[in-house]
């Protein structure tokens, strides 16, 4: 269900941007279970790493839904509209930015996500696909199998590989940092590879062999940043291209996931409300997909596969919270499902991961992370209770029955290896040096009481030896929509800031989705200024106790989140000095009318897409602004950016 996972956190990565932006492999974070999409990463011993997964968290998937009417002519054979030649499609990408690169150091490398398959190891190498035999992925013995120049896109990086059953084929989706539009490219394995197909606008795709032995690859094709469109496709003698079937509600998302144990392909069908799976049984792929459960308002669940049992991961019922369910493969509907797992109150689902004897669930609860491993044959559950240091799980597709891999990280710490191992039924931490800003740093838990008395956690990062924090200077991270969390990945210029004194405030409030389902209904629609509320309680909280003071706090937010910040400084501008916000224009312009407002950075970047990578120009930019408006010597922050960024 790891995979699984990442289908949810895939769909929702990519349904809430397109739907209201910006949902992610996350599964509830499918949603959240579903980051980004969603290949296996290796990582070795601290390595930092980029691009960590290619698949959708529970939360992701839960950011992307649609609904539709579906009937039997909706299965009948469509003939593949015509399409731009590749040529003219590579013609709309538009140019990437400066990309974000990190200087290998002593105790840091990057290591590029990769996919196991049999005896080989598939992943990037410079421009070119290429694989190697698993023993030697790590050295220069590999085969290059596509040149990702051919296709004459500006730095071309593949963000999704999937390798057909008995590797005939592989399949990539291959994109630009500045656009979301991506390229699917289709290679036969053979003593010279060669590519046999490209499909322009794929968001999902997945293979499956049919009865006869066939590979087949359906893929949703994306028009508009909207996917409604699932196709199938065969290869080689045997040709076939058909679109079978077409979401009709333009609300809703379309995902494919693979079970993990390949028995079944799921069409996801969702919004941020309300979503619906079909199954497509993978040894009869040409026949129609078969209902779980149409489609009810408001309801929201994701479906994995073992033993000829569904386990469906569903807020139905109360409280309205995800839990648990299962049900027999062949009764699938809703009325047949038995309650299986619950989740205690405040907390999020965070990813899902389904084993021969194990069901394994990745959680956050009152903002600390857990991992509970319920035995699938005597029902048993045991629950790990996680570093306090941990801020997000990193999830690694894994096809190891015995053992569970992850990695937990921090934003200013990089991502470290555990493995829960079944038999021993203990969680292995990797071994080695230790990272030293354990020593240097120091990690709170606050919360602060909003005007309704609600208690808002909050995550403090800084320096153990400072002195006098009131006189540091603090900078204040918000989000608050589409039931995401904020982002806790490692960022190296946020370890820097902490290395200079200042100190990181992360501020879980109301819309997101940090304490659960609730918690980002209670920050939504008409009640989306107790996100404000909640803002505005954590800054007088962190003041109040001694963290900055309003001439030296700046808050920063992305995306949906610069709806706070613009709201808070027309609200309350005397709690902050700056400000910087990203792809949130229509937020400054809007909401940012007041001549005390604090001072607010604005470069508008033409073209590009949505989710912005973290360039060097933009991250150099935003710390100068912000030790310019705070009256702050830069010198030592820029020569330890260094270690970081090539300038």
């Amino acid at each position: 269900m790891q995979q699984k996972s990442k289908l949810f956190l895939q769909a929702l990565k990519y349904s809430i941007p397109h739907l209201g932006k910006c949902m992610q492999k996350q599964h509830l974070n499918h949603c959240n279970f579903a980051d980004h999409y969603y290949n296996r990463i290796k990582l070795k011993k601290y390595h930092l790493t980029k691009c960590l997964q290619n698949k959708p968290t529970i939360s992701e998937l839960a950011r992307n839904i649609p609904s539709r009417s579906f009937s039997s002519k909706d299965f009948l054979p469509i003939k593949q509209e015509n399409e731009k030649s590749l040529s003219e499609n590579m013609d709309a990408f538009e140019k990437v930015r400066t990309k974000l690169e990190t200087q290998p150091q002593e105790e840091y490398e990057i290591i590029n996500a990769e996919v196991k398959h049999g005896g080989f190891v598939y992943y990037q190498e410079g421009c070119c696909l290429v694989r190697s035999k698993d023993e030697e992925a790590d050295n220069d013995n590999y085969e290059v199998l596509f040149n990702l120049e051919e296709l004459k896109l500006d730095q071309p990086f593949i963000d999704c590989i999937r390798v057909a059953p008995d590797e005939k084929y592989v399949a990539a989706k291959i994109r630009t940092e500045d656009s979301e539009a991506s390229t699917c490219i289709v290679v036969k394995l053979s003593d010279q590879p060669v590519m046999e197909a490209s499909f322009p606008n794929v968001s999902s795709f997945e293979w499956v062999k049919d009865e006869e032995e066939e590979d087949v690859l359906f893929y949703t094709f994306q028009r508009n940043l909207r996917c409604h469109d699932v196709y199938r496709a065969t290869f080689g003698d045997n040709k076939r291209n058909e679109r079978f079937y077409t979401e009709k509600d333009p609300s809703y998302f379309v995902f494919l996931y693979l079970t993990k144990d390949s028995r079944f392909l799921t069409i996801n069908i969702m919004n941020k409300t309300t979503s619906e799976v079909w199954l497509i049984d993978g040894l009869s792929p040409w026949d129609p997909p078969v209902l779980i459960q149409k489609r009810i308002h408001g309801v929201l669940y994701y479906v994995e596969h073992r033993d000829d049992e569904l386990y469906i991961l569903t807020n139905v019922g109360e409280p309205t919270e995800f839990k648990l369910m299962r049900t027999a493969a062949d009764t699938p509907a809703i009325m047949n499902w038995d309650l299986f797992f619950t989740m205690k109150r405040n907390t999020k689902v965070v990813d899902l991961d389904m084993f021969k004897d194990h069901c394994v669930l990745f959680l956050k609860h009152s903002n600390l992370l857990y991992v509970n491993v319920i035995g699938l044959a005597d029902d048993s559950v045991r629950s790990l209770k996680l570093p306090p240091w941990a801020c997000g799980f990193i999830m690694d597709t894994n096809s190891d029955p015995k053992n569970c891999p992850f990695q937990l990280c921090s934003p200013i710490r990089p991502p470290k290896y555990y493995t829960y191992k079944f038999a021993e039924g203990k969680l292995f931490e990797e071994t080695g040096h230790e990272d030293p800003i354990t020593k240097t740093s120091r990690v709170l838990r606050l919360e602060a009481k909003s005007k309704d008395g609600k208690s808002v956690p909050m995550t403090i990062f800084h320096k153990t030896d400072s002195e006098d924090l009131q006189k540091k200077p603090l900078l204040v991270h918000v989000y608050g929509a589409y039931g995401m969390d904020l982002k806790m990945n490692f960022r190296p210029e946020r370890r820097v800031l902490v290395d200079d004194g200042w100190i990181l405030a992360y501020c879980h409030v109301r819309g997101g989705g940090e304490l659960g389902l609730q918690w980002h209904a209670d920050g939504r629609l008409t009640k989306k200024l107790n996100g404000l509320a909640d803002l505005e309680a954590c800054i007088k909280t962190l003041h109040g106790q001694g963290f900055s003071q309003p001439s030296l706090t700046t808050l920063t937010a992305f995306s949906a989140g610069g709806v706070l910040v613009g709201a808070l400084c027309n609200s309350n501008p005397e709690l902050l000095r700056a400000v910087t916000l990203e792809v949130s224009i229509y937020s400054v312009l809007y909401y940012v009318q007041s001549y005390q407002a604090p001072n607010v950075v604005l470069d508008i970047q033409p073209g590009g897409n949505h989710v912005i990578e973290d360039s060097h120009k933009k991250i150099t930019a935003q710390i100068k602004f912000l030790y310019e408006e705070l009256g702050l010597d830069s010198t030592s922050v820029f020569e330890n950016l260094k270690k970081y960024l090539k300038f």
